[in-house]
Protein backbone atom coordinates (compact mmCIF):
# COMPACT_ATOMS: atom_id res chain seq x y z
CA UNK A 1 0.00 0.00 0.00
CA UNK A 2 1.17 3.49 -0.70
CA UNK A 3 1.68 6.59 1.76
CA UNK A 4 -0.08 9.00 1.52
CA UNK A 5 3.50 11.25 0.04
CA UNK A 6 3.33 8.88 -2.63
CA UNK A 7 -0.59 8.67 -3.27
CA UNK A 8 -0.30 12.44 -3.79
CA UNK A 9 2.64 11.74 -6.34
CA UNK A 10 1.00 9.10 -8.31
CA UNK A 11 -2.37 10.75 -8.97
CA UNK A 12 -0.55 14.21 -10.07
CA UNK A 13 1.65 12.35 -12.23
CA UNK A 14 -1.28 10.52 -13.82
CA UNK A 15 -2.02 14.47 -15.27
CA UNK A 16 1.04 14.20 -17.88
CA UNK A 17 -0.09 13.35 -21.35
CA UNK A 18 1.36 11.13 -23.54
CA UNK A 19 4.18 12.84 -25.73
CA UNK A 20 5.03 15.50 -22.72
CA UNK A 21 7.48 14.96 -19.66
CA UNK A 22 7.24 17.01 -16.20
CA UNK A 23 10.30 16.67 -13.90
CA UNK A 24 10.48 15.46 -10.12
CA UNK A 25 10.98 19.24 -9.08
CA UNK A 26 7.75 20.19 -10.96
CA UNK A 27 6.10 17.32 -9.90
CA UNK A 28 7.32 17.70 -6.02
CA UNK A 29 6.17 21.41 -6.33
CA UNK A 30 2.46 20.40 -7.71
CA UNK A 31 1.68 18.60 -4.57
CA UNK A 32 3.54 21.97 -2.33
CA UNK A 33 6.43 19.85 -1.51
CA UNK A 34 10.18 20.64 -2.29
CA UNK A 35 10.71 16.75 -1.31
CA UNK A 36 12.69 16.10 -5.02
CA UNK A 37 14.35 12.83 -4.19
CA UNK A 38 11.41 11.57 -1.88
CA UNK A 39 9.15 12.61 -5.69
CA UNK A 40 12.02 10.12 -6.91
CA UNK A 41 11.96 6.75 -4.42
CA UNK A 42 8.34 7.17 -4.66
CA UNK A 43 8.09 6.44 -8.16
CA UNK A 44 10.95 3.84 -8.05
CA UNK A 45 8.27 1.86 -6.15
CA UNK A 46 5.42 2.79 -8.46
CA UNK A 47 2.86 -0.14 -8.35
CA UNK A 48 0.13 1.29 -10.77
CA UNK A 49 2.43 1.30 -14.60
CA UNK A 50 1.75 2.06 -16.83
CA UNK A 51 -1.27 3.50 -15.68
CA UNK A 52 0.70 6.13 -13.35
CA UNK A 53 3.30 6.70 -16.41
CA UNK A 54 6.36 7.59 -14.06
CA UNK A 55 8.53 6.83 -17.04
CA UNK A 56 7.50 10.47 -18.32
CA UNK A 57 9.45 12.04 -15.38
CA UNK A 58 12.98 12.93 -16.23
CA UNK A 59 15.45 15.36 -14.51
CA UNK A 60 15.75 19.19 -14.66
CA UNK A 61 18.02 19.49 -17.06
CA UNK A 62 16.12 17.01 -19.91
CA UNK A 63 18.73 14.17 -19.07
CA UNK A 64 16.63 10.94 -18.33
CA UNK A 65 16.78 10.12 -15.14
CA UNK A 66 16.11 7.13 -13.36
CA UNK A 67 13.39 4.14 -14.09
CA UNK A 68 12.68 1.70 -11.72
CA UNK A 69 15.03 2.32 -9.24
CA UNK A 70 17.48 2.28 -11.67
CA UNK A 71 20.09 4.99 -13.53
CA UNK A 72 21.88 2.72 -16.26
CA UNK A 73 21.19 -0.30 -18.10
CA UNK A 74 18.16 -2.33 -19.09
CA UNK A 75 15.49 -0.32 -17.27
CA UNK A 76 17.13 3.12 -18.75
CA UNK A 77 16.61 1.46 -22.31
CA UNK A 78 12.87 0.46 -21.52
CA UNK A 79 12.81 4.23 -20.40
CA UNK A 80 13.81 6.01 -23.06
CA UNK A 81 11.89 3.19 -25.78
CA UNK A 82 8.95 4.30 -23.87
CA UNK A 83 9.18 7.81 -24.39
CA UNK A 84 10.10 7.34 -28.04
CA UNK A 85 7.21 5.13 -28.23
CA UNK A 86 5.05 8.18 -27.28
CA UNK A 87 6.93 10.84 -29.87
CA UNK A 88 9.51 11.96 -27.50
CA UNK A 89 12.85 11.91 -29.12
CA UNK A 90 15.69 11.24 -27.54
CA UNK A 91 19.61 11.51 -27.92
CA UNK A 92 22.73 11.10 -26.05
CA UNK A 93 20.01 10.57 -22.75
CA UNK A 94 18.58 13.83 -23.16
CA UNK A 95 15.28 14.81 -24.50
CA UNK A 96 15.28 16.57 -27.65
CA UNK A 97 13.48 20.25 -27.56
CA UNK A 98 13.00 19.32 -23.90
CA UNK A 99 11.18 22.93 -23.19
CA UNK A 100 8.62 22.36 -25.65
CA UNK A 101 8.15 18.89 -24.15
CA UNK A 102 7.83 19.54 -20.12
CA UNK A 103 4.66 20.21 -19.02
CA UNK A 104 3.27 21.85 -15.04
CA UNK A 105 1.00 19.92 -13.79
CA UNK A 106 -2.30 21.77 -12.54
CA UNK A 107 -3.49 20.73 -9.59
Amino acid sequence: MPTHFAGKVYSALRKVPKGKVTTYKKLAESINSKAYRAVGHALSQNPYAPAVPCHRVVASDGTIGGFMGQKTGEAIRKKIKLLESEGIVVENGKIVDFEKKVVEIKN
